[in-house]
């Protein structure tokens, strides 16, 4: 009986600690992939909702000092040509020198995340050439990754990219460190019309993560950087204005177009009329 009740309380200590750190350790990988298990498509205000109430910040000592990274400076630009740009985003984080050894024990790391406009996505295999060459130490891209729609008939995009605090980018002697990030840009199908089509790009949610192994159960705990008091943030939003289809080409091209396939079909006919003679 005495077996019973042991094996009895165990299993009850099991399941509450499951439970306890089940809640904790629910954060994936990516912040991202976390939101899109629950809501499969990207709506702005439940994943502003999502940042704020449902990320595990935890009770980790190290992330409750709200300070522990900062963003000094953050400036932005939509740099190149054509429909293939770049998102170009330079900061200044501000980092505790004596903790920097803490950080990169406790495996942490910066995370930035982008919400692109539905007229322009990234191509996720573009971002891993930059993880593999050691730019990023890690980067994803979430939401509607089919390259292929049109900009009516998709939506929106969100890239995360993670840079371990012990990266090369990070790792200096100086408290303040410059970071460059710039993530590839490709315009879709813009509707047919005249003139340009005005894509809007928002501010970057900014993320310090750190694992915590506690009761042999490893969480990744993470703390927003708040960004609201940068000079830069308020000054006017981000611009791409992207060219719209022109509908007098879009007849010219769709004619020949349908001439160039019937004579392709007329063509195969008689080529394999030809052939069935001989």
């Amino acid at each position: 009986m005495q077996c019973v009740s042991v094996i009895f309380l165990i299993s009850i200590k099991s399941f509450v600690l499951a439970s306890i750190y089940g809640q904790t350790c629910s954060l994936d990988e990516y912040i991202a992939e976390s939101y899109f298990k629950k809501y499969h498509s990207f709506i702005e205000r439940e994943f502003d909702n999502f940042i704020a109430n449902k990320i595990p910040l935890g009770s980790y000592k190290l992330l409750e000092d709200k300070n522990l990274v900062t963003v000094k400076s953050i400036s932005r630009n939509v740099i190149g040509e054509g429909s293939h740009r770049w998102l170009s985003s330079s900061m200044s984080l501000k980092f505790p020198h004596e903790l920097k050894r803490e950080l990169t024990a406790s495996s942490c790391e910066v995370v930035v995340i982008e919400r692109l406009p539905s007229g322009v996505f990234t191509d996720p295999f573009e971002l891993q050439h930059f993880v593999q060459r050691g730019v990023f130490t890690d980067a994803a891209v979430f939401g509607d990754t089919n390259l292929e729609l049109p900009s009516f008939r998709s939506n929106q995009t969100v890239v995360e990219i993670h840079m371990s605090i012990d990266s090369k980018v990070l790792l200096r002697d100086e408290d303040e460190s410059e970071v460059i990030l710039k993530v590839p840009l490709h315009a879709r199908y813009q509707p047919l019309g005249h003139g340009f089509s005005r894509v809007e790009f928002g501010a970057p949610n900014i993320f310090t993560c750190c694992s915590s192994t506690e009761q042999d159960v490893t969480k990744k705990l993470c703390q927003p950087i708040p960004t609201s008091l940068i000079p830069e943030k308020k000054a006017s939003p981000l611009m791409w204005e992207i060219p719209c289809g022109n509908k007098e080409h879009a007849a010219v091209v769709s004619a020949v177009t349908f001439g160039f396939a019937i004579s392709t079909a007329l063509l195969i006919v008689l080529t394999s009329v030809s052939y069935s003679r001989q």
